[in-house]
């Protein structure tokens, strides 16, 4: 299973510095607020969105 989730989405859940360290981001890129990211089950799981 992928779950997907936009750069605002992992915002308003807290959830975007770890989104950034799985996608190799750091503060000097440029994403966008719509970007989309495809996690894992098992990335997903990492970050609470699924049990």
């Amino acid at each position: 299973m992928k779950i997907m989730i936009t750069q605002s989405e992992a915002l308003e859940k807290g959830i975007w510095p770890e989104v950034m360290k799985m996608f190799g981001l750091n503060q000097e890129d440029d994403v966008w607020a719509s970007e989309e990211f495809v996690l894992s089950e098992e990335q997903a799981k990492t970050l609470g969105l699924i049990s």
